[in-house]
Formats: structure tokens, C-alpha cells, sequence
């Protein structure tokens, strides 16, 4: 059988899977199974931080795999602490919790915030507040912090404890710390299954500042903004605030799974043992890649995410076809008068593959990719949208 008739007669139907087979890659480009080659703008959803078969990092997680591949967290390895050292070197975080996905991350920062306000504000402070047209995770717990309707659909009685305010809506915020016993507010800086939509800094600088006044924590969820994506290490950077946790995923591993919790100076000893564990997080081969992805997210490789961004956002604002351009970095979101997609279906057909956020085309190419390929991918995109209005 080939490969999509044992998909469909084998793996869950979870996935609107494109009618594409990807059967190798090499940076910024990957090929089919009918040797078409295409410019890769989504990177597995912001997940090969420096495109396909990096060799640096295939070097780290190779030389990994050839002392031992896993042991269990009752033992220490080195490249779990290297890469927790190098987190918190890098942020300021203090301790770092290893898991192996967002959604985890997500679980985690949960956990620690109800752990803290436990004892800090009392057992009945539980309740985590997250914006509206949020996403954070596909759990049941991380779906009821979605705040998506569309996502909660089938799955009630979702778990309680969680209220939503409207983003970018300050007044919004503040009800809804008054009105409920909180701990925490979850946000992400930049919306990204919720259209690419990044929050006013101004808001965010209220939301940190009311956190301070409602003594309520601040968890800024990185899962996709984060690990240069946005143009810095971690995009809470460019917004002039100290989170109290963040969590991040996608990008760290460079393709291997893996999810990490941040905890800063206010939340660095809430978790203490047996009151959280994973059995393969931190494990040392998902470590050794992202040791190599961290290390690597420079000045130099920001500077470069930046001018990139520029490029993208000034080669498709006010052109013929295109609404509006939205975002931060490398994550960014492209709103268009035809059907999006129509336009993306068109635009896999002419060899790139960009991938949606709800009306939005939305691009996530690598860190690192040639100029002269996102040149081409970006005339391309403007062809189509201003072919099919």
C-alpha cells in the first residue's frame, strides 16, 4: 500500500491532511514523493527552527544518540541541565521543567500557579484567566484555557477554573481579576491559531502591571513566539515586562518533541517532589537538539529574523489582493480579498507551502532562510492573491 492509503486505513482521522506526501528536505526546501520541490514557510508549524536536516543540529542529536538515548529522571544527564542552564541564562528564569510538548508546558505553568496561590493566597484562589481567542493546547485542561468556543465543542464538561477577558482590553482584565478569585493570567503575545494577531505592548504592559496590583502571576505562553521567531530569544523581550513563568515548545527542539516551563524569581520553588514529573521530559536527545538550537540564536541570527520580517511585511502591504499583513518576526499572518483557501491550494500548486490561521494565510518559514528563496516565495504569494480576488 502507499503511504496515503495506509494513513487513511490506519491513523486516526484527527488530521485535513493536504494531498502531499513530504519525502525529504534540506533547509528551506522539501520535495514530495513525485520530486517536486517547494519553499517551506511553515516548518512543521514553527517547529525546524533552522529548516530541514540541519547539520548541526543532526550532529548534536547523532553524537547523543550514541552514548544513550534515554534514561528516566531518577538519574541525572548532562544535556538536560546544560540546556535548563542555558534557558536560564539566557531569560533570567531561575528553574526550568522539562516536558515534551506546549500543551504540557502549558499543564505545567497551570499546576504552578495554583501550587503558589495555594500557598501564597489561599486554596481558594484557582481560577487562571486567558484572553479570548486564545489557543494553548489540545488537553482537556489546556482546551478549557483556549478561549475558543469553537474548540471546546464536544468535549464538556470541560475542567473548571478558568475565565476569559477580551484582549487588548485593559477594563476587561481588570473585571475579571475583581470579580474572581485568580492566580494567574496565561497569555500569548502574539495569537497564533487566533489569526496572528499580536497584542498591543501598552495592554500588556497594563495586563503586567494589574498582575502586580491583584498580586495574580503572569504566565506568558511562548509555545509558538518564542525561540527567535519573533525576533527575539522569547517575544515577551520586545514588551518591557518580567513574566513570573513562561512555556515554550515548537521551535526549542529543532523537530524532536519537547516542552519547557520557566519559572522565575516569584515561582522558582513552588514545584517541590512527587508533585510533578514526566517520563521522557527532559530526555537527552530532545535536549542535545535544542542545546544546538539555543546556543545558535545570536544577534546575528535575530538581526537577520528582523530584516526578513521587514522584507515580507513591506513586499505584500498594499499589494493587489492583500487586506492586511499581521504579526511579529517570522510569525506572521496575511489576510486576503479571495478565499484563503483557494490561495493556498494555489500556492502549493506554484512549489511553496505556507499554511492557514483562520481567514489568514500564515507563514512561518525558518529562522535562517535564503533571501533570494523568501523573495521568490513572497512574489509568488502576491501573484496569487492578485490572481484570485
Amino acid at each position: 500500500m502507499k503511504t496515503k492509503d495506509l494513513d487513511k486505513s490506519f491513523v486516526a482521522n484527527t488530521y485535513g491532511r493536504f494531498d502531499l506526501e513530504i519525502t525529504r528536505g534540506n533547509g528551506s526546501l522539501v520535495y514530495d514523493s513525485e520530486g517536486k520541490e517547494y519553499i517551506d514557510l511553515s516548518t512543521g508549524i514553527a517547529v525546524n527552527t533552522f529548516g530541514m536536516c540541519d547539520p548541526v543540529w543532526i550532529n548534536a542529536v547523532t553524537n547523543q544518540l550514541n552514548k544513550y538515548q534515554h534514561t528516566s529522571n531518577l538519574y541525572y544527564t548532562e544535556p538536560c541541565a546544560r540546556l535548563a542552564r542555558l534557558l536560564c541564562e539566557k531569560t533570567g528564569a531561575k528553574k526550568v521543567f522539562f516536558g515534551n510538548s506546549g500543551a504540557e508546558a502549558n499543564e505545567c505553568a497551570i499546576k504552578v500557579a495554583r501550587l503558589w496561590a495555594s500557598e501564597n493566597k489561599g486554596d481558594e484562589y484557582f481560577n487562571v484567566v486567558t484572553l479570548k481567542n486564545s489557543f494553548h493546547g489540545r488537553t482537556i485542561t489546556t482546551l478549557s484555557a483556549t478561549g475558543q468556543d469553537v474548540f471546546h465543542k464536544y468535549f464538556n464538561p470541560l475542567t473548571d477554573g478558568f475565565v476569559y477577558a477580551e484582549a487588548n482590553n485593559l477594563e476587561s482584565v481588570e473585571k475579571t481579576f475583581s470579580e474572581n478569585k485568580c492566580c494567574a493570567i496565561i497569555m500569548e503575545l502574539v495569537q497564533g491559531e487566533g489569526g496572528v494577531v499580536a497584542l498591543n505592548p501598552d495592554f500588556v504592559k497594563g495586563v503586567s502591571d494589574l498582575c502586580q496590583k491583584y498580586n495574580n502571576l503572569l504566565v506568558i505562553d511562548e509555545v509558538q513566539t518564542g525561540n527567535g521567531r519573533c525576533g527575539t530569544l522569547y517575544a515577551y523581550q520586545q514588551y518591557g515586562i518580567t513574566p513570573d513563568v513562561i512555556t515554550t515548545a515548537k521551535g526549542l527542539g529543532g523537530g524532536l518533541p519537547i516542552g519547557a516551563c520557566l519559572m522565575f524569581d516569584k515561582t522558582e520553588n513552588t514545584l517541590k517532589p512527587s508533585l510533578h514529573g514526566s517520563t521522557f521530559g527532559g530526555n537527552p536527545v530532545a535536549c542535545a537538539g535544542a542545546i544546538s538550537i539555543i546556543e545558535r540564536i545570536d544577534k546575528d541570527l535575530l538581526n537577520g529574523v528582523l530584516e526578513r520580517s521587514e522584507y515580507i511585511f513591506n513586499s505584500l502591504r498594499n499589494s493587489k489582493g492583500i487586506k492586511s499583513v499581521s504579526g511579529l518576526g517570522l510569525m506572521i499572518g496575511i489576510e486576503t480579498e479571495g478565499d484563503v483557501s483557494v490561495i493556498l491550494s494555489k500556492c502549493m500548486e506554484k512549489g511553496i507551502l505556507p499554511i492557514k490561521a483562520k481567514n489568514k494565510l500564515r507563514l512561518l518559514p525558518p529562522l535562517n532562510i535564503p533571501m533570494d528563496q523568501l523573495k521568490k516565495a513572497v512574489e509568488i504569494i502576491k501573484e496569487v492573491a492578485r490572481e484570485n480576488i
